[in-house]
């Protein structure tokens, strides 16, 4: 019997819009962008430890956790029916997604769950392309992996309620800031089309005008609010999201 979490995933495959739509992957490019970062920092943490160094970062990790593993045929059958229709170049890690899936319904698995944040990349826009010399066009962005050994260090990105995730998403340059005691919402300049645009993260779970950034500019001091990452900012980010639902 092939277990639930195993079937959800392959549906979330087959939901998945694969007909190339750039808008909506241009809409969720810098989510995506944190997507693809922490998959390559899931997949170096698998191939390290399994020995995978050589296949890294785009590999099937199943046949080296467990190289006798098959999927049930009905599975297996379900599986190649639904590849025919997901975009040729995320075939491979689709096809590795559900049969780790089936391999974790086992057991328990130490590692973070590799391709999770690859299938909610999917689902935000589809594939990716990568050229002959490595760099990843993740449509509306392009990153160029690092070292495998760089990957490792990287910070960790575990936000992805859907809510946090649309939230990152908005077109332009974009810096967050926050209070220098990380007291309060969190703030952000957005540089569009030689536009400035100050906004805060409300309660109400929206980007709303603010001049709290430009009052300090004024004041040409730094010491109320502190420029931070895109990684923290989605941490506050998410924590908005969890006050504003109760959890």
């Amino acid at each position: 019997m092939t277990d639930g979490s195993t079937l959800a995933l392959l549906e979330r495959l087959r939901a998945a819009d694969w007909s190339g739509d750039w808008d909506h992957a241009f809409e969720h490019a810098q989510s995506r962008r944190l997507l693809m970062h922490e998959y390559l920092r899931r997949a170096a943490l698998w191939a390290q430890a399994y020995g995978a160094e050589a296949e890294w970062p785009f590999f099937d990790v199943t046949q080296y956790v467990d190289k006798d593993f098959q999927l049930p045929p009905e599975l297996a059958a379900e599986l190649d029916a639904c590849l025919k229709k997901v975009a040729y170049g995320a075939r491979k890690t689709c096809g590795a997604a559900v049969r780790f899936a089936a391999l974790h319904a086992r057991g328990d698995i130490a590692l973070p769950d590799l391709y999770e944040p690859l299938v909610l990349f999917y689902e935000r826009g589809g594939e990716f392309l990568q050229d002959g010399a490595g760099l990843l066009d993740l449509t509306g962005v392009s990153i160029r992996p690092r070292k495998l050994q760089n990957h490792l260090a990287d910070l960790p990105f575990l936000t992805f309620d859907g809510r946090t995730l649309d939230a990152l998403d908005a077109k332009g340059r974009i810096t967050y800031h926050v209070a220098a005691d990380r007291s309060g919402p969190v703030l952000r300049r957005r540089l569009f089309k030689a536009e400035q645009h100050d906004e805060v993260f409300t309660p109400e779970l929206r980007w709303e005008p603010t001049d709290r950034l430009r009052l300090a500019d004024e004041k040409g001091t730094d010491a109320v609010h502190v420029q931070i990452g895109d990684i923290e900012a989605a941490e506050l980010v998410q924590a908005t999201v969890r006050g504003a639902s109760g959890s």
